[in-house]
């Protein structure tokens, strides 16, 4: 679905989610596999594996499969469960974003002579 408005704030373009059942018992099936590799982490560490040092690449490789596990869920949740929402922005120039005068926006020398050439780089900021 998409719509004509140009105006700033209109959605441009809207697709709703999938939502599939086989991506919703994918993620189910990922959180539980998560929660068993928080449960191990867990229990290694107050255990003490990682005093040692094969125990300690141990705690690491878990730590790094429960992070990968959880970027699996999200991307699966964020491709299956979230809509797809384009709105229409409002275009500006450089120094309109830094919210400066036109004429500020090479910016003030600070000194002469040698010093010519330096311009500040933090542009004056004011409130429109």
């Amino acid at each position: 679905m998409s719509s004509t408005g140009s105006t700033y704030g209109d959605i441009h373009r809207y697709e709703p989610a999938r939502e599939s059942t086989a991506a919703a018992i994918a993620i189910v099936l990922l959180t539980i596999i998560e929660v068993v590799f928080v449960f191990l982490f867990t229990y290694g560490f107050v255990s003490g594996w990682g005093l040692t040092d094969t125990g300690n690449m141990f705690l690491g490789g878990i730590l790094a499969v429960i992070f990968v596990d959880l970027a699996f869920i999200l991307a699966l949740y964020r491709k299956e469960f979230l809509p797809d929402v384009m709105i229409v922005k409002k275009r500006r120039r450089k120094w309109e974003d830094l919210y400066v005068r036109e004429e500020d926006v090479d910016g003030v020398t600070l000194g002469d002579g040698a010093w010519e050439q330096v311009k500040r780089a933090v542009y004056p900021y004011y409130k429109r």
